[in-house]
């Protein structure tokens, strides 16, 4: 089959892997604007459960992504500087530029071409059709992200639906290293903002900012100089930071404020084209699920070619499937953003119990969670579940083969 994916990230440059590893046949060419290692973002969040579905998938490219992470345990919440809640688990995050290059190379060593500084024409996909130089596909795989442009010219045939989130944020580096998952709030003359820290690579972590329209105009962020308002950040942020600077451009280009955009779509194909990850739908930045969804979608797209009798009936069962699996995701995604635009009802409390609120934002809670909640705060508790955790994560590791269950001498012995 001869398939074109426009845009290079996790999801297309993943689906191409996945698809390739079920049948070396397929002709696929990845399509991406713009140049190979441009990437914007920093470091993106994957937990154990995604590492599994990785290895089963394909052991290759999950060694190298699972080689280029960095662990964080716990999460740590931070009121006004001074008190803090702890929150249970675990996870990894990657540097986004290190997954697209493990995805690049492992696409193209099974043959995969991947055409950087190729952008696609809206109107190059129309009818179902898609006409791009001398490129033809059996299969179009739209995944250029939330605002695609490709989608865009065609969104009627789709049903997109879009929402612009209500909270401006800024998604930014720091060469303070955290060693857990750190929220932060702070309060400011003009209101609340907060962050979220969380390791990336070696000596540099993610750093995101977040604050109400209220607060982001009142502190003059929206009329600062880029450079004043990287300042001003690290003076609200300077106890978080330790007095570290933030890193506030990516390859080269300023980090801009932007507001979460959601992308829904009452259908995700029309005649041979698809759409995939981002550009089909998404979750909000706090559940740190974006990455694990785009890479999910690859895998069952690839599937559902493999096992379906036709292209028809396997893009069918990937829409039916794949929307049906969202839904509760977006669903709890929509509420605990509402929780964070309205983060303001909630800063009455002590850090103990704004924790509890935090981890609980999208959804009901039964009444004893909230007694082992403070029971988890003591320190004897709070060991005694690292601990756990990590004869948790060894034991994954090791099924998914990471390690050998046995010594390494005892492999080749006799």
């Amino acid at each position: 089959m001869r398939i074109v994916c426009i845009g290079g990230g996790p999801a297309a440059l993943y689906f191409a892997i996945s698809a390739k590893r079920r049948d070396a046949a397929h002709e696929i060419t990845v399509l991406e604007k713009d140049p190979r290692g441009a990437t914007y973002g920093w470091g993106v969040v994957c937990h154990d459960g995604l590492l599994d579905r990785l290895y089963r998938n394909d052991r290759e490219s999950a060694r190298a992504i699972r080689a280029r992470s960095h662990l964080w345990q716990e999460q740590e919440v931070h009121l006004r500087g001074e008190e803090v809640g702890y929150l249970p688990g675990y996870g990894f995050s990657v540097p986004r530029a290190g997954l697209l290059e493990v995805l690049a190379n492992r696409a193209a060593d099974l043959g995969v071409e991947v055409r950087y500084e190729s952008p696609v024409p809206a109107p190059a996909l129309a009818d179902g059709t898609f006409e791009s130089g001398e490129l033809a596909a059996d299969l179009v795989v739209v995944a250029d992200g939330a605002r695609s442009r490709v989608r865009e010219h065609v969104a009627d045939d789709f049903g997109t639906a879009l929402a612009t989130g209500r909270n401006p944020y800024i998604w930014l580096g720091t060469e303070k290293v955290f060693t857990s998952f750190t929220f932060a709030f702070e309060e400011t003359h003009a209101g609340w903002i907060w962050c979220y820290g969380y390791p990336t690579s070696a000596g540099v972590s993610t750093f995101i900012v977040e604050c109400s329209p209220e607060t982001f105009t009142g502190l003059g962020l929206d009329t600062l100089p880029h450079e004043d308002g990287i300042a001003l950040l690290e003076k609200v942020f300077a106890h978080t930071l330790d007095g570290q600077a933030l890193i506030s451009s990516s390859r080269g280009r300023p980090s801009p404020w932007l507001r979460f955009l959601e992308v829904r779509n009452e259908t995700w194909r029309h005649a041979n084209v698809v759409l995939l990850g981002d550009a089909a739908h998404t979750t909000h930045f706090t559940m740190g699920q974006g990455t694990r969804f785009a890479m999910t979608d690859s895998m069952m797209l690839a599937q559902a070619l493999y096992e379906q009798p036709s292209l028809s009936a396997a893009l069918g069962w990937f829409d039916r499937k794949g929307r049906e699996a969202l839904r509760t995701a977006q669903a709890a995604a929509r509420t605990g953003a509402a929780w964070f635009e309205h983060v303001d009802r909630y800063l009455d409390r002590d850090a103990v119990e704004f924790a509890f609120s935090l981890s609980h934002r999208q959804g009901l809670q039964r009444p004893w969670r909230y007694q082992w909640h403070m029971a988890t705060q003591l320190t004897a508790v709070r060991k005694g579940r690292r601990l756990a955790h990590t004869g948790q994560r060894w034991w994954r590791a090791r099924k998914r083969g990471e390690q050998p269950f046995v010594p390494r001498g005892l492999l080749h012995a006799g």
